[in-house]
Order: C-alpha cells, then sequence, then structure tokens
C-alpha cells in the first residue's frame, strides 16, 4: 500500500457551532486556516520529494481551500492539485445547516433513530447516506490509491478509512475523534497521528 498523508480540513465557524455541514459549502475560519498552515509545515518536514506524490482533495471549499493553504506552505503551486468527488463528506440530507440538538427537537424520532444506529440510518432528504454508504466509498477511494499521496478531505471520511484500515466495528467507527489540527499517516496499512 502506498504511504498516505490524510488530512482533515481545517475548521469552520459550523464545526465550531457544532452544525451539520455534510456537502453544504462552508469557508474555513481564522483558525482553520491556521490549522492548514500548520499541517503544511508538518508535511514540508515529512516530505523531502513532493513531486512523487498525489495530492488530491475532496472538490468542497474548506477541502480545497486547506489545500491550498498547506501547499502555499510546503513552498509548492497551491493549486497543483486534483479533486475527487468520491472523497465529498458523508452526505446528512435535510439534517444538513442544522445540530443535533435543532434536531432533536424537530425531528425527534429520526434523530433517535440515527443516534441508536449510525453505522445504517441512511438522513433523510435528496441524497441522503448512511456512514455504511460512506465506508463504502472511502473504500472505493483507498483501493483506487496507487502511489504515495497526500489528501484533503473530511471527518467522516477520515472515520472510514481508520476504521477500514483498523478493521473497527460498525459502533466504532462514527464515534472517532478526527482533530483538525494534525496530519494522519498510513503507512503498510498501519496509522499514526503527527
Amino acid at each position: 500500500m502506498p504511504l498516505i498523508y490524510l488530512v482533515r480540513h481545517g475548521q469552520t465557524d459550523w464545526n465550531a457551532d457544532y452544525r451539520l455541514q455534510g456537502q453544504i459549502d462552508t469557508p474555513l475560519n481564522d483558525k482553520g486556516r491556521g490549522q492548514a498552515k500548520r499541517n503544511g509545515e508538518t508535511l514540508s518536514t515529512l516530505i523531502e520529494d513532493a513531486d512523487r506524490f498525489d495530492f488530491v482533495a475532496s472538490p468542497l471549499g474548506r477541502t480545497r481551500e486547506t489545500m491550498e493553504i498547506l501547499r502555499t506552505a510546503m513552498s509548492l503551486d497551491a493549486h497543483g492539485y486534483r479533486t475527487e468527488d468520491i472523497l465529498m463528506e458523508i452526505n446528512f440530507g435535510d439534517w444538513q445547516g442544522s445540530t443535533w440538538d435543532e434536531l432533536r427537537e424537530a425531528r425527534p424520532d429520526e434523530i433517535a433513530a440515527r443516534f441508536e444506529d449510525p453505522w445504517n440510518v441512511v438522513a433523510p432528504g435528496e441524497g441522503g447516506e448512511s456512514y455504511a454508504m460512506l465506508s463504502a466509498r472511502a473504500a472505493h477511494w483507498l483501493d483506487a490509491v496507487s502511489q504515495d499521496t497526500v489528501v484533503v478531505t473530511h471527518g467522516g471520511v477520515n472515520r472510514c478509512v481508520r476504521g477500514l484500515l483498523g478493521e473497527l466495528s460498525e459502533t466504532e467507527i462514527p464515534h472517532l475523534k478526527v482533530p483538525q489540527d494534525k496530519v494522519l499517516v498510513i503507512r503498510e496499512g498501519k496509522t499514526d497521528w503527527v
């Protein structure tokens, strides 16, 4: 398996408010830009020959902005990367834009079901997904990685990749912590944060 440096996008105001972003485009805030710069500085100490790496990001604005900041911090062309739709965050359907507390009040039955079984419950509305569906996307991407890669994606994708590599249970994966100021190193199928 190629070497992969997996980065979650920097913080947005919606992250700070615990608002479900899903596939809605939200920009980084100042803290998020600082996190992206820090991750780029970390990568610049880890990568000697950036030319042999594939740089790829989810097409959402927060991941592209993170990638551009970290590439700049690595003294690389900010726009020298590609995007892949398969790396987009889980689609929370009709829940996107709300907090879990708001949803518990407005849609108590849906949210109770989701918290009881986050792996299988599909978010209602157009394009809504479950963690099982997201994990299938993540597995497809992981299987297609053919060279050393720096990838900027989302918390949900990060959780699923770690779950797949660590053979974690369906009940563990949706609850994994995903820092925005660290880089996940995937080497020979093992993961470590730096």
